[in-house]
């Protein structure tokens, strides 16, 4: 340690050590040097998920002989264990493992599942003999039995290893930058910019080249493939090893703090609640000895949580005495995320428009003309290439040519604040799907026009171009960028240090809720529009898109989503951002000068 009593107090980054357990300093750990390897192991981990997402309906329907409806459940429950799981692994990541420890193990759970998985789609002995699903005269028998509990045995353990890299992966490479310096704070808003740009890179090579080993080479080489992928995940980022900042977990449950405080509060009702505000109690870390944390200071929103804080012992603070009195911290935490909660619910409109984009928008290419050039067919299944490769195109764009572009005229870091971009990427959805009702109608009078209403899909296709639909794709890929990068920007710095992890979850929990609305907008719908015009049933009903009324709902979803941009503005207009979390203030960078002037007096002296 005398080693680094010499160094001067900003080398040294505080709450974090290397990974022998040092201090971690600036000049050694962390910076962009560190966060590529993070940035890469998540593209990796990205592109195993959307490789198995985008057509692991088809394995169980050809290979396991589920039905449609049985293999569209499946998946869907699967992948909201592996949403809803982030917020139970974040919070084992910031309290007990630790973030980089809690990405190990879950990497290595995700190369061990598809592993499994690999085997049992190579062993005959393992899945049901083959079978032509879609004859009718044909009685496939779907897996059953042990072979059954290894099929969902190795998908369950990979939604869980999944949901333990996402929730910690964006946050680790977030802790590679200190937000109180000036030049570290626009790295960071790069580094998020970046991790699309990973994200995007790994979801064009899993919906082009692992579909097609999955479609053409068969699933064992399809899963042997994200097996391979996850390994190299892993070998990347153990590779970052040397350079990294580890955040130091504490062993305080951030859900069981937040619940203390609720209890507190209920518990407290008929306490009146001091004038002042430094009544209320809170620890003092000389006199009490406890451990070294952010502490909050107190506001004034929800002022009936503040009954948690009011003083009942002069006594220290023991266990037993937390559900009765909690510190201002703990409840300042629980209005942050309850300050959170509006901007969360606006932005679950993302997810439900993107969800059709991946249903309908391939159910729609089906029907069109999926030819490059003379022979060459693009799989419908391939189509979220597009948006994937116009943030590939676009993210590096943004970054080194609008933000510094916006930096000089509004002086902030990230060039717009955090909820500006979410604002855009909002808007630019309602825009998306405006432009997808109009693409559909033209589709649909086509199919008209041309006598083809009840053409089959893939074998008489339409005679209109399935790039048709690269134009919503493309402008819903712009939106992502906006709102993906803007919401993990603006979660990750609105939360307390020490859960930052579970700040990630804020956005997969997000997409979570938003994929299930869009089940309940599409029973509604139908539901409600049953009966109306001439074929008499719902606007979605059916496996006809040329009889439904596609281009309505979309319409529907434009004007969904642009109401929701408005309630948004003005949520975003109340909203008041934690203190230093939008701009570096020249008094934060005249501070980091003046400590600088006194180490180099100290040297003098």
């Amino acid at each position: 340690m005398e080693e680094y009593a010499r160094m001067g107090e900003s080398e040294i980054v505080e709450g974090k050590v290397d990974w022998r357990g040092k201090p971690a300093r600036k000049d050694k750990h962390g910076g962009i040097r560190a966060s590529i390897p993070i940035s890469a192991a998540f593209g990796f981990e990205a592109m195993v998920m959307i490789a198995l997402a985008s057509n692991l309906v088809q394995y169980f329907n050809r290979v396991m002989h589920f039905d449609s409806a049985d293999s569209a459940n499946h998946l869907t429950n699967i992948l909201a264990v592996n949403y809803l799981l982030t917020v139970v692994m974040a919070v084992v990541a910031d309290a007990y493992a630790g973030r980089f420890l809690t990405i190990l193990i879950s990497s290595s759970i995700v190369f061990l599942a598809v592993g499994v998985l690999g085997i049992q789609a190579h062993l005959p002995n393992l899945k049901p003999p083959p079978c032509n699903n879609y004859d009718p005269s044909s009685h496939c028998t779907p897996v059953h039995g042990a072979n059954a509990a290894l099929l969902f045995g190795g998908l369950y353990m990979l939604s869980i290893g999944s949901a333990g890299a996402k929730a910690t992966l964006p946050s680790h490479g977030a802790d590679q930058f200190d937000e109180k310096d000036p030049k570290e704070a626009m790295q960071k808003s790069s580094y998020f910019n970046w991790l699309l740009v990973a994200t995007s890179a790994g979801n064009i090579f899993a919906v082009t080249f692992i579909v097609w080993i999955q479609d053409n080479r068969g699933w064992d080489w399809g899963f042997g493939t994200c097996t391979i992928a996850m390994l190299f995940g892993i070998i990347v980022f153990l590779a970052g090893l040397p350079v990294y900042r580890i955040h130091v977990p504490h062993g305080s449950s951030v859900l069981t703090e937040l619940l203390q405080v609720v209890v507190a509060a209920v518990r407290n009702v008929k306490l009146r609640i001091p004038e002042d505000s430094n009544e209320l109690y809170e620890i003092n870390d000389e006199k009490e000895g406890a451990r070294q944390e952010e502490r909050l200071p107190h506001t004034n929103a929800f002022r009936c949580l503040d009954k948690a804080a009011i003083r009942t012992s002069s006594s220290r603070h023991s266990p037993k005495d937390r559900w009765k009195q909690c510190t201002v911290t703990q409840v300042e935490n629980l209005k942050i995320l309850l300050n959170l909660l509006p901007i969360f619910l606006c932005s679950t409109l993302m997810t439900l428009c993107l969800a059709q984009l991946q249903t309908f928008t391939v159910e729609q290419a089906a029907t069109m003309d999926l030819k490059i050039g003379k022979t060459f067919k693009i799989p419908p299944g391939s189509l979220p290439v597009i948006p994937f490769t116009a943030l590939l195109i676009i993210t590096p764009l943004y970054d080194k040519l609008f933000v510094p572009f916006a930096q000089r005229l509004t002086g902030i870091p990230t060039g717009i604040t955090y909820l500006q971009r979410v604002g855009v990427g909002l808007l630019l959805a309602s825009a998306s799907m405006a432009v997808a009702a109009l693409v559909e109608t033209k589709r649909r009078h086509i199919a008209i026009d041309n006598g083809m209403i009840d053409a089959i899909p893939m074998k008489n296709p339409l005679p209109i171009s399935v790039f048709w639909l690269a134009i919503q794709a493309f402008i819903f890929g712009i939106a992502d960028l906006f709102t993906f990068v803007g919401l993990l920007e603006f979660f990750y710095t609105q939360v307390p240090s020490d859960i930052k992890a579970v700040s990630s979850c804020f956005l997969w929990c997000s997409s979570g809720v938003g994929y299930f609305l869009s089940s309940i907008l599409v029973d509604v719908v139908n539901r409600a529009t049953k009966g109306i015009g001439k074929n008499g049933v719902g606007w979605l009903s059916g496996n006809n898109l040329n009889r439904g009324r596609l281009d309505l709902f979309y319409g529907l979803l434009s004007i969904l989503t642009l109401i929701d941009f408005f309630v948004y503005l003005i949520l975003a207009k109340r909203y008041v951002y934690r203190h230093g979390s939008i701009n570096v203030t020249a008094s934060t960078e005249k501070n980091v000068q003046d400590k600088k002037d006194e180490q180099l007096l100290r040297l003098d002296a």
